[in-house]
Formats: structure tokens, sequence, C-alpha cells
């Protein structure tokens, strides 16, 4: 139990932030989590419940990315921050780079640290950034050891035009390894998970990662799909990654969270076939790749990205997550049915 220790966790009402506040919870901290705003009842609602299952141990602040010193009182008299706020788009869904990834992401992370800069109580920073700051392409890891990918390599290869997400979550990590070195007080421990799936405790999330599986659950790719792959890991594990690094001193540097290989599309899909009511919808087809560079450019794939993506697979070095942070990895068809049901339960209650 940590009865003691008072954490702030931002972006509260975020797939993996509502995991790591209620792990917390339920191993006694107290916790406070900001919010953009706490009018948005949809969003807010899980939360409000935490407040309910856990009287008193659960408060809610209004905070804004880009406003200066707008997590100063949500901060207050807090031992450890967990930095987890920050947009997650796909690719497609981005119009604006710079606005919707880049913008928050990292006027976010100085704020955030600018803060805890003015907050003595805060001695420990876990900050929630991902594999895309190790690499870009797919292919960039075959220029890795071993064809590996492991926390010593950040990724060189991703712009404001070409994955947008992964170079906003460069320049934040990157951004708070240069402002935690220019001081001695708070320590910086960095999560840089994979594609992260399992169930979700808010629905109105709008994570990139639920919106992947989301088209996949309602038979959008039910022709087939190209040989394209995701190093996954659960929500659940991420989360205790997060409360690990803030409790081991021993933590230090970056952790990959992740599976240590990476699985195709048609592989997630057939573990999600054991557990889908019409399993009839999910794909069991790989297309041909020679088919895929033939079609790929009528649905927004340049041949370029084709080239760097298709037929890849690597693996990742996760044995520091492992061996000091304790993590077990749960096996993925867990995740994946985990997932599903999530996804599905308030579908179901809709048609009740």
């Amino acid at each position: 139990m940590h009865m003691e220790e008072t954490v702030l966790v931002t972006g509260g009402t975020g797939f993996v932030a509502s995991h790591i506040i209620l792990q917390l919870l339920a191993d006694g901290a107290i916790v406070r989590a900001t919010v953009r705003s706490l009018n948005n009842k949809a969003k807010v609602q899980p939360l409000l419940d935490l407040q309910t299952r856990y009287p008193g141990r659960l408060e809610l602040f209004e905070a804004d990315l880009l406003k200066d010193g707008s997590f100063d009182a949500a901060m207050a008299g807090c031992s450890v921050v967990y930095h987890v706020a920050s947009p997650f788009k796909l690719p497609e869904k981005i119009k604006d780079g710079q606005t919707e990834m880049v913008d928050p992401a990292l006027k976010g992370c100085r704020n955030v640290l600018m803060s805890i800069n003015r907050t003595r109580s805060v001695a420990r920073v876990v900050m929630t950034s991902t594999i895309g700051a190790i690499f870009g392409d797919y292919i960039d890891v075959y220029a890795m050891r071993n064809r590996t990918l492991s926390e010593d390599y950040f990724n060189t290869t991703s712009n404001v035009k070409n994955n947008p997400y992964h170079y906003s979550k460069v320049l934040a990590e990157k951004e708070a390894w240069k402002m935690n070195g220019k001081q001695s007080r708070w320590s910086l421990v960095t999560i840089n998970p994979g594609m992260i799936l399992g169930p979700s405790i808010t629905p109105a999330s709008e994570s990139g990662s639920l919106f992947l599986l989301d088209e996949m659950f309602k038979g959008y790719f039910f022709y087939g799909m190209p040989d394209l792959s995701l190093a996954c890991v659960d929500v659940r594990e991420v989360a205790a990654a997060h409360i690990r690094a803030a409790r081991n001193p021993d933590a230090h540097g970056r952790y990959i969270v992740a599976e240590d290989h990476t699985r195709t599309f048609v592989e997630i899909a057939g573990f999600a076939r054991r557990v889908h009511a019409k399993p009839y919808l999910l794909p069991s087809w790989q297309i041909p790749n020679g088919v895929v560079r033939v079609i790929g450019p009528l649905f927004g794939l340049t041949q370029e990205y084709m080239s760097n993506h298709l037929g890849i697979r690597f693996a990742l070095d996760n044995r520091r997550s492992q061996s000091e942070l304790g993590i077990v990895y749960r096996p993925i068809g867990d995740t994946i049915a985990d997932h599903y049901r999530s996804w599905a339960a308030p579908r179901d209650a809709a048609r009740l």
C-alpha cells in the first residue's frame, strides 16, 4: 500500500491515464487528475464513478496543455507526476499535423515540466512516450543492431507531414530529457509502449489504437488485410509500468513496453474471431503484396509507405521492462478478447 503518496495524472480521461488512475487508487494512493473540461460528462463520468468507488481519494482539475501555469494547482503537494496527456490520432485522421499533434505534445510537455520546476514537492516524473519515438517507418528498425528495436535509438525519419504523431512524440520526449538535464531535483523516466490494446474504462476515448480495432470489429476489412503488423501491448501492463517506474528508485531512462515481436493484422483478427459475435466479419486472408501495391494508392497509400512497411516484421527488446519494472506480459489472446468485450458492451446495451 502507498497511502502516503499524492500523485498527479495528466489527461485523466484518456485510455492509458484512466487505467493508471484505477491502479493507483486500488493501491491506496491519493490521486489528482487533470481533464480538459469538467463539463464533458461523457468523458468525465468514468472518473466520477471512480470518485464514488474510492471516496475522498480522487480529485479532478481542469487544465489546458497549451495554457501556461494550467497545471500548477493540480500539482501542488504531489510527489510524482505521470504526464500522460497528449493527443493520439491515426495519420489519416490528421488534417494539420502542427496544430493537432505537435503543438499540444511539445508545448504541453513544456508547460507541465515548467509547473514541475515550480513545484518543489515533485521528485519523480513518469512520461508516456511511444515506440514511435524510437522509429518512424518499420524499415528503420532494419538499420538497428540485430534488426531489433531498442531504447538506444530515436526516430529520425518522421516529420510534421510524414507521421506527425510519431514526430510530436519525438519532439516532446527530447524536450523532456533536455529540461530534466537542466536541474537535479526531479528525475525522469519515459514509458515507450507499442500499440495499446485492451479494455477501455473511458468509452468516449478518441485514442487511435481503439479506432483501429473498431474498424476491424465492424467488418470494414472482411475481404482481407495487407501484410502489415503491429507491436502490441495490453493497457493494463502499460499502466503498471508507469506506476512501477515511479516507485522503483533504480528505474531510469526509457522503457519499451510491448511484446517482443510484431503481429500481423490477420493474426490479431484470428484471436478476435474466437470471441466476436460475427466472426465472419473479420479478415482471414492476407492480401498479396503485389495486389496491395496496385490498389494501395486508391486508399491513400504511397509506394514509399508500402515499401517501408509491407511485410516488415521486427523484434523488440523489452527485457528492461521485465527485469527492472517486473512487467509480465499476458497472452495477446486475452488482451484481444477483453478489448472486444469492452468494445461490444455499449453496443449490446444500446440494442436492449
